[in-house]
């Protein structure tokens, strides 16, 4: 018998892009395809050298290769999706939508045709309405489509609480929901620390000074870094959810998911917590909101809307 390994393909060969590469070889989840346009092959090849001549050093097994040939990703498992142009300082997310319309749609009809059993995960910003547009370009079914900006969102508040706190990252159980960016809801009311909710380990003025913080984290990063955006963080947590999908963990992780009526959203693509397993995005779980939550995740809902509405 021949063993068939998972194929993963990364479009897009940047920071992002190379950081996966590297993760997905290092947990061996399966050989990586790493893509990007004809003027950036060197780009995608060196990287994936790199890292294939990084293997006897930790000893992973998979293979990782580099190419502009979207025929070198057919039948990929999953299809992580970080292609677009980054922030820089002074933009929104929203600002993006121009630039990264036409490199998400040019990506859909590839995938379409390549790798139409794929399980979709889109990073590129602005997220809510790339996702949106790589579901409707490619007419996948929802559930294999959805974007990553939960698990990394609800990372940045798991870090400020603990920090904040004192305690181990480990200890903290928190997530945020709603659309990626200022209107993202960081949800203090079930966040708990080893079952302590932490709003008895915090007061309320540092709990508010830790959710301004987390809405506004990936823009605090662009700042520092001063040409682009963050790569570390989001590279890993698109790599959880491809792990949940590959290994079918069912694992609970807030994405970008095709709502239908939950959280009285019907049709977009909103940050909400999911079962990721094999089946893809396998079910939204609905939590207790406060008032407030409640109201501030509708506010986040409208702003969604009118971003989908804005493409053309």
């Amino acid at each position: 018998m021949t063993y068939k390994r998972n194929k993963i393909a990364l479009i897009g060969a940047g920071q992002i892009g190379g950081i996966m590469a590297l993760l997905c070889a290092q947990k061996e989840l399966g050989d990586v395809v790493l893509l990007d346009i004809p003027r950036m092959e060197g780009q995608a090849k060196g990287k994936a050298l790199d890292i294939m001549m990084g293997r006897p050093v930790d000893g992973y097994d998979a293979e990782v290769t580099g190419t502009s040939d979207y025929a070198d990703v057919a039948g990929a498992d999953v299809v992580i999706v970080t292609a677009g142009v980054p922030r820089k300082p002074g933009m929104s997310r929203a600002d993006l939508i121009g630039i990264n319309l036409k490199i998400i749609r040019d990506v859909a009809g590839s995938l379409k045709q390549h790798c139409p059993d794929a399980f979709v995960i889109v990073i590129t910003n602005p997220l809510d309405a790339m996702v949106y547009t790589m579901q409707k370009e490619t007419g996948f079914p929802t559930n294999m489509v959805c974007g990553m900006a939960g698990v990394l969102d609800s990372a940045r508040l798991r870090y400020l609480l603990a920090d904040g706190i004192g305690i181990s990252v480990g200890q903290v159980q928190a997530m945020t929901l709603g659309g990626h960016g200022p209107s993202m809801v960081p949800l203090v009311s079930t966040a708990n620390a080893g079952g302590v909710p932490v709003t008895t380990l915090l007061d309320s003025e540092t709990l508010d000074a830790i959710v301004a913080r987390t809405r506004k984290a990936g823009s605090e990063i662009v700042g520092l870094l001063g040409n682009g955006s963050a790569f570390f963080s989001p590279a890993a947590s698109a790599v959880k959810m491809a792990e949940a999908y590959l290994k079918d963990l069912k694992s609970v992780l807030p994405a970008a998911a095709h709502l239908t009526g939950q959280y009285g959203q019907d049709g977009i693509y909103f940050g909400v917590p999911t079962i990721i397993g094999a089946g893809g995005i396998e079910k939204v779980i609905e939590v207790p909101l406060s008032d407030d939550e409640r109201a501030a995740l509708d506010a986040s809902a409208g702003k969604v809307k009118d971003l989908v509405a804005s493409i053309k």
